[in-house]
């Protein structure tokens, strides 16, 4: 804050883009206006603007008795919500035998363009005006300057004890430098880091990235950094978890555990009924789509939040969300044709290792993976506007359901059929089960398939979709409500499958899917 002796020469210099009088305590936009304009600093000094209250023009005092309510409603600029960004001010007042002077100290803001009720107010010499759109750029322009990405900034509180230097040494640097250049590098290893933006030079520390990418501990700076993966057993949060596992450490360690886990974990092969005679190995997630969802949940969220992303997976769908909403260009309007990056360093050092393509065509890649697998389309959400999320629907539960529908309707239109047609010589009606005898000793017209019985196709969607209901098991054979129970309770009684969760959302689950 200035001095007494500092004030005394500043009420008799010449107004200029760094002093501004008055004599007035009631002009609120007056003073608004001033503090506005001098947190915006047009002329670029980097020192503070004083609003000094209590003084005339040419320097005398008004005689003013500063009060503590005076001194508090000109704090209160700073908060009261008509500046934004909000300015950093100081207020002090200095006596005087002709009166008090209310100081009014205003340092320049290192986000301009600086606003007073949505106006850019800046100092032109003695005087202050409205900054037109070509003095706006410039101050917007500025900003970048004082401001680098989250992951370029220091870490405070860290140091080079809290880095892994081996994984960093070993394995990063040969990965993102070319060896003959790697091998007549002799300098310092910080400066090695430095050239990467691995760490900051000006303050001696290792950066945000430095410390998500190799740090020893990076939760200990970060606690939202990790990735939480939760099997429900149902549809929602509500029912069983059946598995659990919370992946942490420096992202270049967590990236090859999340990849193998997809691989083993999520894109498991499954036997599916393609005819009654043949089956096709199918996965419920192809592993392309899920990993790149993953990957860049964990490229771009905002590392500042408190909570790990969320990489759920229920008894239809998967969900991957993360914390930090669109991100600079990118808008709900332009996604996924526009991308921008909040972490830069973390997306170049995770396509230096392979886990992404900072194409700006890894969401494409999802889709046309997903529709090659059945899964459909995934489906973005902006609706919770700091969170970023993902669902894709699992694979094939929707055809497999309406195939089994249509195969009901058929054996039903089959049954009906041989029922009409089939009759001894004495016009006796030949039941389904000797009209199968009969075509099966070629008395019949030849059939390709017979279909499986209730508690065969029960049992087969329920391996095949572990969580689903009763309702769409009845809808899935297109039989009664009383059939298909009948058959749940035979298979249950065979200790077959077995029922979890709620009665209003739990499944039928194999007996030996843990």
């Amino acid at each position: 804050m200035v001095t007494k002796a500092e004030l005394k020469k500043l009420l008799v210099s010449l107004e200029t883009y760094r002093i501004e009088r008055t004599k007035s305590t009631t002009d609120k936009d007056k003073f608004g206006e001033a503090v506005c304009a001098f947190a915006n600093d047009m002329p670029d000094t980097g020192k503070p603007g004083y609003l000094l209250i209590g003084a005339n023009n040419d320097g005398s005092l008004s005689g003013l008795k500063a009060t503590d309510e005076l001194l508090q409603k000109f704090a209160a600029l700073r908060s009261d919500g008509n500046i934004l960004p909000i300015p950093a001010i100081a207020v002090e007042s200095f006596s005087f035998p002709e009166g008090d002077v209310i100081a009014v100290e205003v340092q320049p803001s290192d986000q301009p363009p600086v606003r007073y009720r949505g106006r850019t107010w800046i100092r032109i010499g003695p005087r202050r005006d409205i900054a037109s759109p070509a003095e706006e750029t410039i101050l917007a322009e500025r900003k970048a300057r004082h401001f680098t990405t989250f992951d370029a900034r220091p870490c405070f509180g860290a140091s080079m004890e809290d880095i892994d230097l081996d994984l960093f040494q070993h394995d990063y640097l040969p990965k993102a430098v070319d060896p003959e250049v790697l091998a007549s590098d002799d300098r310092p290893l910080e400066r090695k880091m430095e050239s990467l933006r691995f760490f900051n030079s000006a303050y001696g520390l290792p950066t945000n990235a430095a410390v998500l990418l190799f740090g020893k501990n990076p939760r200990y700076f970060f606690p939202g950094a990790a990735v939480q993966y939760v099997s429900f057993g149902g549809l929602d949060k509500g029912t069983e978890i059946l598995n659990e596992h919370l992946f942490k450490g420096p992202i270049m360690k967590m990236l090859p555990q999340i990849d193998l886990f997809i691989e083993t974990t999520i894109a498991r092969k499954r036997p599916v009924l393609v005819t009654a005679l043949r089956e096709e190995m199918r996965v419920d997630y192809p592993k392309a789509a899920i990993r790149e969802l993953v990957m860049n949940a964990i490229m771009h969220r905002d590392y500042q939040g408190n909570a790990p992303i969320h990489f759920y997976q229920y008894s239809d769908r998967i969900e991957v969300v993360n914390h930090g909403g669109l991100y600079g260009r990118a808008r709900p309007e332009n996604f996924p044709n526009i991308s921008d990056y909040r972490n830069p360093i973390v997306a170049e050092a995770m396509k230096v290792l392979g886990y992404v393509n900072c194409y700006n065509r890894g969401i494409a890649d999802v889709q046309r993976e997903l529709a090659a697998n059945g899964n459909g389309s995934a489906e973005f959400s902006f609706r919770l506007i700091t969170a970023f999320e993902a669902k894709v629907a699992k694979a094939g539960l929707q055809q497999e359901l309406d195939q089994s529908s249509r195969n009901s309707n058929l054996n039903s239109n089959l049954k009906s059929s041989m029922k009409s047609s089939l009759k001894g010589d004495k016009g006796v009606e030949i039941l389904p089960h000797e009209a199968i005898n009969a075509a099966k000793n070629g008395d019949l017209a030849s059939h390709e398939t017979v279909n499986e019985t209730v508690n065969e196709t029960v049992k087969r969607l329920i391996q095949n979709h572990p969580g689903i209901s009763s309702i769409k098991l009845i809808a899935a054979t297109g039989k009664s409500r009383a059939s298909v129970m009948r058959a749940i309770a035979s298979l249950k009684a065979e200790g077959v499958i077995e029922h979890r969760g709620s009665d209003k959302t739990g499944g039928y689950y194999p007996k030996d899917v843990e």
